[in-house]
Order: C-alpha cells, then structure tokens, then sequence
C-alpha cells in the first residue's frame, strides 16, 4: 500500500501518525499532519466519517441526527469547511437574525427579533434589545448592565470555572425572565446546559466571543446540504487528495508504547507501527485505551459528565413554516429548522426540532413524544393546524456532548500527554470552548501541532491563519 502526501513532497523521514478517531477532530488532525508531509493512517470504528454530526437515509430522506449550526466567531470549523471544500454548501447568514416566537404572548404579538446593526460592540445589539418584546423595560437596562460585566471578566481566571452562570446572573440582577428569554435561549444551545448547571468561565467564553468581540461574531451559518456530505464525503475527498489511509470500520483495540518513541496500535487482523498516535475518541474511550503514566489522574476523563440531545423530526404535507428557523419561549420546544431542501424532500415540508438539556426527554418513547410536539408545533405555527403529518421520527444522542457543569475545566486535558507520541484531541480536550463543532476542530489543530512540534516539523502556515482572524 501506498502513502502520499498532499504537495508530493517525501513523507517526513518515514514518520508515521496514527489518528484513532474520524469525527471532526480526527479529521482536522490527520488533514494536518498530512499536509505537513507526514504519513497518516486514521481508523474509525463506525462505517462513516464525521463522528456526532453525520447523516443516514430514511426512505427517501437523507436525514441529519441533529442540527448543527456554527458562528462566524467559529474561526477553526470555517478553516475545516474551507479545506474540505464545503464552505459554499453551509453559508453564514449576511446578520445575526434570529426570529423567537412567545406562546405566552397574544397571537399577534408573539414575534420578536435578535438581530445585530452595523455599529461597534455593544452597540450593534442596542437596538434590537431596545425593542426586544419578550423583557420588560427594567429587565432590558439590566440585561446590558449584565453584558457589560461580563465583557470586563478575564477568561484567563481559573476562579471562572468553579462558579455557575445562573449565580451570577442572579448576582447582576437578571431575573428568570431574563434568563429564559435571553441568557437561556443562547446558552441552551450553545452549551446544552441551563445558566445554574453551566460554568462562568464557558459561559462568558461564549459570550464575550459570541456577542461582545466583533459585531458580526454572531452570526449564524448552517448546512444547506446534509452534514454527510460536509464531515463524510469531502471529508473523504479531503483526506485522499493528502495522501492519508482512512480506514473505518475499524476498531482500535489498544495502544502500546515500545520504549523507544515508537508505537504499536493494535486493529483486528492488524498491528501498526506509528511514531506519534493521536486518540481523538470520547474521553470514556480514550481512558480505556490510555497506557498507564499517561496521564497524572486518568481518572478525571470518566469524571467529565455528558449531556444528551433529543432531535424530533416532523413531515407535513405543506408548506408551514416561511423561515428557515426559528427559537421558541413558553414552549417546550427550543429551536426549528426547516431542512426541506436539505433532505432533498420534493412535497410537504420538513421541519427539525433540535432539543437541549434533554435528560427528562431523552429515553421518551416516540409516542409520548409526538403527543407532546405536535400540538406544540400546532401552537406555534398556525398552518400546521390543517396539515397532514407525513413522518415523525426522532434521533437520540445521550452523550451528545460534555457536560459543562462548574468544575470541568480542571477535568480537560490538553493535547500533549505524559507518554511521547501520545497526544489527545476532541471536543472535551482543554480547548477553552464547550462542546461544540468549534471545540473539535481546535483540538485537531492543537493536537497535530504538538505532534510537529515533537517530531521537528514545521507546522503549515495555512493551517493556523485562523487563530489570527479570531
């Protein structure tokens, strides 16, 4: 068997990386290392790429397990869907624009708008918070009171970590309306975690980059294709053109120093020989294939919790929703998509309800849940009151990310380990940022760039343009 490399240069000095792991993170690394000019072979267990943010057919849809968006303050993912040539296929909006509709409110006033103006940080928010109908005038001056503080925190302070988000909004004068129409409604999907269950230090992380760093960082981009064709097909493509060996369905079944910098990765049917071995698995996998001494406390990667998302899926047989999401107060329901065309449905509408901090949910039965969301959905959007349900399904993801409880910080790894040529990545690695798709592709990025550095190579300039643009 072969391996090139991306530029056609020699593979360096016969060096070879090992990736375990073919979502995000795994992907950025290899991809990395590659372009590099090192040899790479990634192994994934499941039959695809892409990890937590993939898609499967159903019938004849082609179906995401879940909706993913990303922000233009998403530096690291933007240089990921650049590399793999998708940047075209999951545009940014031209503006923060995000419709949230009350239930709690009279049909008729139940619309308000988060959008952003062309005008410096803070103000740029000024205006839509001005005349944001779901806080009350006193809650709205507290609100930007409360922005203020926490663009002054340092996310360098490891005291950040210890304390929860919902105390300290208590302690800036938010009150819970505040929180649910505002803190929350970010908070929930960016950290799947409610404001008193979150840490300070990954909250303001948010934020301070979300909405008080530059004006546009906030704005929204999604996949108008299905995340497949993103994380697995260019993904693939991506990974040949470099010249690495990608082999899925493939399960690592350990990990072996030899003592004298190489390593042994053990495949069914196979041994591989490797100079460097990256594990860009979920942390309960990488604690179970981590040498002893690789870590001082490996016990802490099984003291990281996780967080489910439920994803419910509903087919009408008309159009009922004329914007492509929205968020939703005094509901169940937290955030909708419409994935029509994505799907490649040809009649009817397909919208996807995407629900955080879904422990109560989250081993529900399809039954209860439909009874639950659709007169839900019938509440919310008058036009599905005489529609026909053609399809309801959901998708279930128990672990779909760490929990980012107060504490966790200390609990994260970086990407260097105690054993040489034994790196990590992953979301849930010490990238500074919760579980996102963001997370992921830095902790790729950090990982590949620990592994040049040990093997004297130098890192592709390319590769780090990001970190500038942050």
């Amino acid at each position: 068997m072969t391996h090139g490399t991306r530029s056609g240069e020699p593979a360096a000095q016969g060096r070879h990386a090992v990736v375990v792991g073919g979502g995000l993170a795994g992907v950025t690394t290899a991809l990395a290392l590659a372009d590099a000019g090192v040899r790479v072979t990634l192994l994934e267990g499941r039959p695809r790429l892409g990890g937590l943010a993939f898609s499967f057919r159903r019938g004849e849809l082609t179906v995401d397990n879940g909706q993913h968006v990303y922000l233009r303050c998403c530096t690291a993912y933007r240089w990921f869907l650049d590399r793999v040539e998708g940047t075209a296929l999951a545009p940014l909006q031209d503006r923060l624009d995000v419709p949230v509709l009350d239930l709690a409110r009279p049909e008729g006033r139940r619309l308000g708008r988060l959008r952003r103006d062309a005008l410096p940080v803070p103000l740029h928010l000024g205006r839509s918070l001005a005349a944001y109908p779901h806080l009350s005038l006193a809650d709205r001056a507290r609100v930007g009171r409360a922005a203020l503080a926490l663009k002054g925190l340092d996310l360098t302070d490891p005291a950040l970590d210890t304390q929860d988000f919902g105390s300290w909004l208590a302690a800036h004068g938010q009150s819970a309306r505040a929180v649910e129409a505002l803190w929350d409604l970010v908070g929930v999907a960016t950290l799947n975690a409610v404001a008193s269950d979150a840490s300070l230090a990954l909250a303001a992380m948010v934020f301070k980059t979300g909405l008080l760093s530059d004006p546009g960082a906030a704005d929204i981009g999604w996949a108008r294709v299905p995340l497949g064709d993103l994380h697995d097909r260019l993904a693939r493509k991506a990974l040949d053109s470099a010249g690495v060996r990608t082999e899925v369905r493939t399960r690592v079944t350990s990990v072996c120093a030899h003592g004298n910098g190489q390593w042994s990765v053990e495949v069914p049917g196979e041994t591989l020989q490797a100079d460097a071995v990256i594990l860009a698995v979920p942390q309960r996998e990488a604690h179970d294939l981590l040498p002893a001494g690789a870590l001082d406390a490996p016990e802490r990667l099984l003291e990281i919790g996780t967080a489910p998302i439920l994803n419910v899926h509903v087919v009408y047989d008309r159009k009922v929703l004329g914007r492509p999401f929205f968020a939703a107060l005094g509901s169940p329901v937290q955030w909708v998509f419409d994935r029509t065309d994505a799907s490649g449905l040809r009649e009817g509408q397909y919208l996807a309800l995407s629900q955080s901090v879904a422990q109560d949910e989250i081993d529900e039965p399809v039954a209860v849940l439909r009874e639950r969301y659709l007169p839900e959905l019938e509440r919310l959007l008058p036009l599905t009151r005489g529609a026909d349900v053609k399809d309801f399904f959901v998708t279930r993801e128990r672990t779909a990310t760490f929990a980012p409880t107060p504490g966790v910080g200390h609990l994260r790894p970086g990407a260097r380990t105690k054993a040489s040529g034994l790196y990590l990545a992953g979301a849930w690695t010490a990238t500074g940022w919760p579980a996102t798709m963001e997370s992921a592709v830095r902790s790729g990025v950090s990982a590949a760039d620990a592994v040049l550095g040990a093997l004297g190579r130098p890192r592709p300039r390319h590769l780090f343009d990001f970190e500038e643009a942050a």
